[in-house]
């Protein structure tokens, strides 16, 4: 970069930009801007103050407790368990009421097992063999039920069998039943009790109503009416889940309670309520080998002779997961300026985006441009630019160039023709001149009668030659 370029960044940095307001009248750039500034305001009062109601202070950490209970009774009478009653105990697990509980629809119970020995299930690779080296003893079989005795048991004439383990014999069976065992499930009923507290308003609330009233769970079910009576039906629960009961009893799956609570803490506590959603939380339209919901557990017990011995229970049902979210809201002074400096921010950018579109891409741009944007200078700079000015008209003759001194001559030349044709301008005038003189003029009869005397320039060559001219060669005196 040149000085010259270096000192003009400099005193650039000096300089200083005000805004300068200009009114254009443009009907399109003016509709433009009232439609901008009318959406804002729409947005700023519908969406962000009565929608999102963002003048409040927000609270989410919620701080829940939840209990649940789950009442019913199911008989079942089968081959293999005979005539048996299914109460609480039985069927729900944990039992001690807490946000994730179990409810077993369906079983397959293996009774009856001991430890010792016995033969592999088929099915499982790593249990298969066709001789005694292809069971390892002491080795576990991957996926199976106990250990190798490195025997390879085989049936008949045939030439694969499956390895001796020692395990809980007779091995779980790989059977199922076509129906649920326990079809009166849909009938059990489920409590969901919900604490809730918003540290930083110092809110609780819970989900029951607050009544002397002893009977009144035991006779109330949930409806969008009674809200503050939580006893759901599972049918129901299943049911607004989008799931057929039958379907996930037998081989069962994962449901999702939701409660929600939105609480605007400038109303009343009353109008603090919760909201209920269930869903399926096991996708049960995906193509996989394991759908559903299912784990064992077993009972133990001894004989008369001290012998321990088991029944395995291979239970499918449905888990339920209690899910609790919310927030509460208050009005607050921050917010609400933050929210209101947001929204002039916005018209300003409205008012920006007006502006591109006036001095960049209407067809009068360039003459709103220039109507905008002003350069300014101080008196001093102005007084410098003033002399500078005179100083290059001084310097201008000692190195004018050939072609403006052969023009200077033609000017001058055009002055002493203009000179003649005003001598003959008098003769012209002369006897207006006469009688006129008893009238008060003011104005030399001369200039009166310039306009008609002094022929019009037919070529540029003259009109450069009066523009070049200085002052004290194309200006004369005139006395009257």
């Amino acid at each position: 970069m040149g000085q010259a370029a270096w000192k003009g960044f400099v005193l650039s940095l000096f300089d200083y930009k005000t805004a300068k307001f200009v009114v254009a009248k443009s009907k399109k750039v003016g509709l433009l801007y009232r439609v901008l500034q009318l959406t804002i305001l729409l947005y700023l009062l519908i969406w962000v103050f009565l929608i999102k109601k963002s003048y409040q202070d927000i609270d989410t950490s919620l701080q829940s407790a939840v209990v649940t209970k789950v009442k019913g009774v199911a008989y079942t009478n089968t081959t293999m368990l005979g005539e048996r009653l299914w109460d609480v105990a039985d069927f729900v697990i944990p039992s001690q009421g807490e946000n994730v509980f179990f409810v077993v629809t369906n079983l397959i119970v293996t009774p009856n097992q001991r430890q010792g020995i016995c033969a592999e299930r088929e099915g499982i690779p790593d249990g298969e063999c066709s001789e005694d080296t292809d069971c390892h003893a002491g080795e576990s079989v991957v996926a199976g039920h106990g250990l190798k005795t490195g025997r390879c048991l085989r049936v008949g004439n045939s030439t694969r069998g499956t390895c001796e383990i020692f395990a809980w014999c007779p091995v779980e069976t790989k059977s199922m039943p076509t129906d649920p065992l326990l079809k009166d499930a849909e009938g059990f009923t489920i409590f969901i009790k919900n604490f809730i507290r918003f540290p930083k308003f110092n809110f609780s609330k819970a989900n029951v109503l607050e009544t002397g009233n002893k009977h009144f769970l035991k006779t109330c079910h949930f409806s969008s009416t009674n809200l503050y009576c939580p006893i759901f039906r599972l049918g129901s629960i299943v049911r607004w889940a989008g799931a057929d009961f039958q379907d996930i009893a037998l081989k069962g799956g994962v449901i999702g309670i939701h409660i929600e609570w939105d609480c605007d803490l400038d109303k009343a506590a009353s109008h603090c309520n919760p909201h209920y959603y269930f869903n399926r939380l096991d996708n049960k339209h995906t193509q996989s080998i394991s759908s559903g919901y299912n784990f064992r557990f077993a009972r133990y017990y001894r004989d008369p002779h001290g012998v321990e011995f088991r029944d395995l229970m291979k239970a499918y049902g449905i888990r339920f997961d209690v899910i609790v979210n919310g927030k509460a809201g208050k009005f607050s002074i921050i917010p609400t300026v933050i929210n209101i400096g947001s929204g002039l921010a916005l018209m300003g950018a409205g008012a920006f985006f007006c502006d591109l579109v006036l001095i960049y891409l209407i067809r009068k741009s360039e003459f709103y441009r220039d109507k905008k944007f002003e350069k300014v200078r101080g008196q001093k700079e102005e007084d410098n630019v003033e002399v500078e000015a005179n100083e290059m008209e001084q310097e201008l003759p000692e190195d004018k160039p050939l072609e403006r001194v052969h023009q200077d001559e033609q000017a001058l030349e055009l002055v002493q023709s203009g000179r003649k044709q005003n001598s003959n301008c008098q003769v012209l005038f002369e006897p207006a001149r006469e009688k006129r003189q008893a009238m008060p003029a003011r104005v030399p009869d001369c200039l009166l009668s310039a306009s008609v005397c002094i022929p019009p320039s037919r070529s540029g060559l003259q009109e450069n030659a009066f523009v070049n001219m200085k002052p004290s060669q194309i200006l004369q005196t005139v006395k009257t």
